[in-house]
């Protein structure tokens, strides 16, 4: 399979992750959303997202591989356990690179020990320049 025909895969429950999801969307690039409750799911309807993937954080044996193929993961930190658990959850899914999007630089080892090949610390709102990188 083509990278282009890869989804790239998004975790986006902040303001950053929100207007991540749009740039995605006016560029026209094939991405999916990822998320473990209700709340956030019924945000990214209302963001118009189609793909939306629900995982059971809690349950490994849940975490089974997508029926969509999945390339470059965006994660956008609204809390440490939640990122850490989607690290682990999207490393068995791809072997592409997982990056994480953070306004806290306290974690950084934490999330590269689990996978992620970069960890990005931002108090900016657009960080759309991550889709030009290679990786």
């Amino acid at each position: 399979m083509e990278a282009h025909d890869e989804f790239i895969l998004v975790s986006a429950p902040n303001k950053t992750g929100g207007q991540f999801i749009k740039t995605l969307q006016i560029k026209k690039m094939l991405f999916a959303a990822i998320t473990n409750n209700d709340t956030e799911r019924s945000r990214l309807v209302h963001l118009g997202v189609k793909n939306i993937l629900s995982v059971d954080t809690t349950d490994r044996e849940t975490w089974l591989i997508p029926e969509l193929p999945v390339g470059k993961v965006f994660l956008f930190e609204l809390s440490l356990p939640l990122i850490c658990r989607y690290i682990q959850i999207c490393r068995s899914w791809t072997d592409k690179s997982i990056y994480v999007i953070t306004g806290s630089s306290n974690a950084r080892m934490v999330y590269k020990g689990l996978g992620a090949n970069y960890v990005i610390h931002t108090q900016s709102d657009d960080v759309s320049f991550l889709l030009d990188k290679e990786g």
